[in-house]
């Protein structure tokens, strides 16, 4: 019953991203121009694979990460049928901006729509309105960049969240702080490669100061790698940093085998947390920062991160403790047990070896 326990801990810690990879972003990307006459631009981006999926139709290759430009012209009617299903340019009142003629536009490895629409006829606010993507996943979401009065401003779309009122202010500081803190909480969430290792360099922990001085390492490490390539001070391909994490994986889960000194492997998270740091930054670089609001935006994101790590660690700790009570004879000195790091490691160390492999060959 004690080896039963022990697999089903490893399963429920570990299991969940067996066949999950890292960083999976549903996203969109649309610029939008407005004019003092109240005509809208419009300019969607979508990858070729969330076409085929969405439109039903067959343009992008994965072998080649790009789409047939031939395909893209057979399956116009069919992307535009979709497109404008799910994207509008009204008014504030609902009534519908005249629109021109949509062209769809292959584009290395997505399609580009491209539309424009004249609000000159109607009265109010410029409203603009997507569910791409979002209508069949609800965690999608859509980067927005609105250029107007020689302003740009970002804002991000997703299924709770359709519209942008495009003659309003732009977004308050507090508004896109709010935003990016919880994307940057959401992110650790999905970062299963992240939850692996934070899982992996805790296992032996049992003091509070040791978990302390691992999860500070981490935090002030990728802080500042976060920080430096978000910024595009440093620039590292992701084709480098998405092994690398996964290589960070391996090694502190088969560390766990060989050593049992938490209070010294603050230090190897650190290093390691310089890695994942670049790991963050790429997915933040697919999101973007608002150009009004570059900072407040990079710290509520640092913030979430930080939040989502220390739930992880939170939820972590207590159920080993538990395990710690329920595997040990002698319930009033609970010990960790070794089978039991031993069994998790191993899962993650497979894990982490499988990422490795399939991100070393898609580089």
């Amino acid at each position: 019953m004690r080896q039963l326990r022990v697999w089903i801990l490893a399963a429920m810690l570990v299991g969940f991203g067996a066949a999950a990879s890292a960083h999976q972003v549903n996203l969109s990307t649309a610029r939008l121009a407005l004019t003092r006459d109240r005509i809208v631009t419009v300019e969607v981006a979508l990858k070729g694979s969330d076409v085929d999926r969405l439109a039903g139709t067959k343009v992008y290759d994965a072998k080649e990460d790009t789409v047939d430009p031939a395909a893209v012209g057979t399956a116009t009617s069919s992307i535009l049928v979709y497109v404008n299903a799910h994207l509008a340019v009204t008014a504030a009142g609902g009534t519908a901006c005249a629109a021109g003629d949509a062209a769809i536009v292959a584009d290395g490895d997505g399609v580009l729509f491209r539309n424009t629409y004249s609000c000159a006829d109607v009265a109010g606010d410029v409203i603009y309105r997507s569910t791409v993507l979002t209508e069949k996943d609800p965690t999608a979401r859509q980067v927005v960049l609105v250029a107007q009065d020689g302003r740009e401003a970002q804002a991000l779309l997703d299924g709770a969240n359709t519209t942008i009122t495009l003659t309003a202010a732009a977004p308050s500081v507090a508004f896109t702080m709010r935003r990016y803190l919880l994307t940057g909480i959401e992110h650790i969430f999905l970062g299963y490669d992240h939850i692996a290792f934070l899982v992996a360099v805790v296992l032996w922990a049992r003091r509070l100061v040791a978990v302390i001085k691992i999860v500070t390492a981490f935090t002030v490490a990728h802080s500042i790698t976060l920080s430096l390539s978000a910024l595009d001070v440093v620039a590292i391909p992701s084709r480098i940093v998405e092994p690398a994490i996964a290589a960070s994986i391996v090694f502190v889960a088969v560390e766990n085998f060989f050593s049992r000194d938490i209070d010294r492997r603050w230090r190897v998270t650190f290093v390691f947390g310089l890695i994942h740091g670049f790991g963050f930054a790429g997915a933040l670089r697919e999101i973007g920062l608002p150009p009004n609001a570059v900072v407040p935006a990079l710290a509520a994101f640092n913030i979430g991160v930080e939040i989502g790590q220390v739930a992880i660690v939170a939820i972590v700790l207590p159920v080993l403790r538990l395990f710690d009570r329920v595997t040990t004879v002698d319930r009033t000195k609970p010990v960790r047990a070794a089978r039991l790091v031993y069994a998790i490691s191993s899962a993650i160390s497979l894990l982490g070896g499988y990422w490795l492999l399939i991100r070393v060959f898609e580089a």
